[in-house]
């Protein structure tokens, strides 16, 4: 299992920017879930008292118990009526330490005098969006850089909702992951493609990738609806989003977070526009989006099933008609080195690319592709 220092990525092991650490249907009760990314073990939960998703440091200080660890046994879980969540806090199964929304200890039942300034574990940005739990991670323990993830077609009722397929733990880097959106060689073979158009451009801490051609898995050999046009979005070094036309249009939403150095969990979803204006009404059109999502989550398993089986591409032996990796590889880096450093990479990398001997898919590639021949 290769790690971020074999990928010579930077000072830090792990990315900064906006993850995905759950599908928000898991925190439908009151207990507590734990969870384990970039890592570190955590306890995730939403508080009895106002709803809200709190994500706090998994081990109490005192003796390092697991505040989110299931257990049925202690008196202090019995007592919550199965959870050890308590209005916004959250006490320690061992010795009932409560700790607040904010990390810091609020009570020690047992306990006569001030509570300690060292009793409280880190408490960490959370928001609930598209149905998931988002988490800003950031090694220099800055504010958010950019948005959390959200798409207007969530709240839009002419838009049908998907649900989160966990697709479980890739044993893989989360490069292999993101060489993918510059991978112009693979989508023939993997997926079936016939690109006719296709570009990457790379600005600030958006990656892009826009084609159109045919995609079997997705919409297959029907001349109607064979043409699928994309354009798709890393939002920082996790999160993608792809707006696809053609045979419906769609919101594809795919994400990966670190686990441990050189491990990541995955995630896809899809919103899906009713053809008949409003799928809480036309039961077909609601049929025939569950349908496409799994269409589309068996395209990604196409690239999931070879990353599983994949040795770590350390160090590729990259060809011009392949597609920009190596400008998507210093792209990646400016997530793995302090903000300060940031420019140095996005001066190596901003810019238009066409793979040797793809049309370009606008103008302005065109035009980028033209000057890069003079």
């Amino acid at each position: 299992m290769a790690t971020s220092k074999d990928y010579r990525l930077g000072e830090f092991t792990f990315p900064r920017g906006w993850f995905m650490i759950a599908d928000a249907q898991e925190l439908n009760t009151h207990k507590p879930l734990a969870v384990r990314f970039f890592g570190k073990d955590f306890a995730l939960y939403r508080g009895r008292a106002t709803g809200k998703v709190i994500l706090l440091d998994a081990y109490c200080p005192h003796m390092k118990t697991h505040l989110a660890a299931p257990n049925n046994t202690s008196y202090v879980v019995i007592d919550g009526g199965g959870s050890n969540v308590e209005g916004d806090g959250i006490r320690c199964p061992y010795h009932a330490w409560r700790f607040g929304a904010d990390g810091k200890c609020d009570d020690i039942p047992y306990h006569q005098g001030p509570i300690p300034a060292a009793a409280c574990v880190k408490s960490w940005t959370v928001v609930e969006s598209l149905g998931a739990i988002w988490v800003w991670h950031d090694p220099e323990g800055g504010e958010p850089e950019w948005a959390h993830p959200s798409l207007p077609q969530w709240d839009d009722p002419s838009w049908v909702r998907g649900h989160w397929d966990h697709l479980g733990m890739l044993n893989q880097h989360p490069q292999e992951v993101v060489d993918n959106i510059v991978d112009y060689g693979h989508l023939s073979p993997i997926h079936g493609s016939t690109v006719e158009r296709y570009e990457n451009e790379f600005k600030g801490h958006n990656a892009i990738q826009r084609q159109c051609g045919g995609h079997r898995t997705l919409v297959g050999s029907d001349p109607a609806n064979s043409t699928l046009y994309t354009d798709t979005v890393y939002h920082g070094p996790g999160v993608l989003i792809s707006m696809l036309t053609g045979m419906f249009e769609t919101a594809l939403l795919i994400m990966h977070t670190p686990v441990d150095d050189g491990s990541v969990k995955v995630w896809h979803s899809l919103i899906v526009k009713s053809p008949g204006g409003n799928a809480q009404v036309n039961t077909s059109d609601l049929v025939a989006a569950r349908q496409f999502q799994e269409s589309s989550r068996l395209a990604f398993a196409q690239d999931f099933e070879v990353w599983t089986n994949k040795a770590p591409c350390l160090n590729g032996l990259f060809i011009p008609s392949d597609g920009p990796f190596m400008k998507a590889r210093i792209w990646y880096k400016q997530f793995y080195n302090p903000r300060a450093k940031k420019s140095e990479y996005l001066e190596q990398c901003e810019g238009l690319y066409v793979p040797r001997g793809a049309t370009p898919y606008s103008e302005r590639g065109a035009a980028a592709m033209t000057e890069a021949a003079a």
